[in-house]
């Protein structure tokens, strides 16, 4: 059992803030979704695939006023920690397989932030090809995820994410990366990258089908 949300419920009404303050060791989630608006100015429907308790959410909202978005998560917890208006989002728990199937080409922006490293390795060809399948023919694709390197922060990152979580997870390299989104979009997707502040570990991409 993770005992992650064992602590984190022992902080009461002030978990939202002791979550962020966490968080913000390892990222600026501002920045990087100010970085998401710069790519994809503008969307009318947003998928976030993985989307936690809705961090990255309650900037989306912000970022895009007018869209509808669908934030699923294959946990029971999705969106618990979201503070903002719900007219205009949904979250659910299903898998983004299920949408794909559902919802085929529906949506103009997929955001992947930090979901690959908690994915068996064995699937996870499987889950970017139904990723693929859910973005638009003129949609694109933010990937966002942190690169493993021998450095005292990666440590604590991946101290972290096993034992908070209990998942067993695997970082990829940034070639990785590159190699699996290339599998599933195509030759030469990635139109764009950056790092995400405070650490390079923080790799973002944008690709487009």
């Amino acid at each position: 059992m993770p005992i992650g949300p064992t602590v984190r419920r022992m902080f009461g009404r002030h978990e939202h803030l002791v979550a962020a303050l966490y968080r913000s060791v390892f990222i600026d989630i501002d920045a990087y979704c100010r970085q998401i608006g710069a790519w994809v100015p503008q969307a009318r429907r947003i998928l976030e695939v993985g989307c936690g308790e809705g961090a990255v959410t309650e900037r989306l909202v912000q970022l895009y006023p007018d869209a509808e978005i669908m934030a699923i998560d294959v946990t029971p917890n999705a969106g618990r920690l979201f503070r903002g208006c719900r007219e205009r989002v949904s979250f659910e728990e299903k898998t983004v397989q299920a949408v794909a199937l559902e919802q085929p080409g529906q949506f103009d922006l997929v955001i992947l932030s930090d979901v690959i490293h908690h994915v068996p390795t064995a699937i996870r060809r499987e889950l970017l090809a139904a990723v693929r399948r859910t973005v638009a023919p003129d949609g694109a694709l933010v990937f966002k995820d942190w690169e493993r390197t021998p450095t005292p922060i990666h440590w604590l990152c991946h101290a972290g994410d096993r034992w908070l979580t209990g998942d067993h997870v695997h970082y990829l390299s940034k070639p990785d990366a590159d190699a699996m989104l290339a599998e599933a979009f195509g030759r030469r997707p990635i139109v764009a990258e950056a790092r995400v502040r405070p650490w390079r570990n923080n790799f973002a991409m944008l690709a487009r089908a």
